[in-house]
């Protein structure tokens, strides 16, 4: 197991295949991104199928990779189309993820990225303001 094959994964990753998922990652995985921490692989599961329950689609497309030893690093665009976000039209958020490799899986996975480019910015009330304070702040 590898960053190559984490890569992959999710490259392919969508609500009918969340099974391989158990495939990658360690029975005591922390998972963790802005708005979760998530400790187990059975909890990281039931934490995918919740999220992929409403999403009508959710692309990554991995820009870069790295690996030393088992430490991992990938930066990605995800597409995330969600019938309560931005209309149902696709969202892209960029992100970088670190991984950390433990027996041949994944034991820690850490996402970063701006929870509000992708949920606070998309919903109808908060979206201006939060583009607003972005705006003035020279983002």
């Amino acid at each position: 197991m590898d960053i190559n094959d984490v890569s992959r994964l999710y490259q392919q990753l969508d609500k009918q295949n969340l099974h391989l998922l158990k495939g990658i990652y360690h029975d005591h995985v922390v998972f963790e991104d802005p708005a979760h921490r998530v400790e187990g692989k059975t909890s990281l599961v039931a934490y995918f199928e919740e999220l992929y329950t409403n999403v009508i689609k959710c692309d990554f497309d991995i820009e870069q990779q790295q690996q030393f030893e088992s430490q991992g690093f990938l930066t990605w665009t995800m597409s995330l189309q969600h019938p309560k976000l931005n209309r149902g039209q696709p969202i892209s958020v960029k992100g970088a993820s670190h991984i950390q490799f433990e027996q041949g899986f994944v034991i820690y996975h850490r996402d970063y990225f701006d929870l509000g480019e992708m949920l606070y910015e998309h919903i109808v009330v908060l979206g201006g303001l939060i583009k607003g304070i972005k705006k003035r702040l020279g983002n």
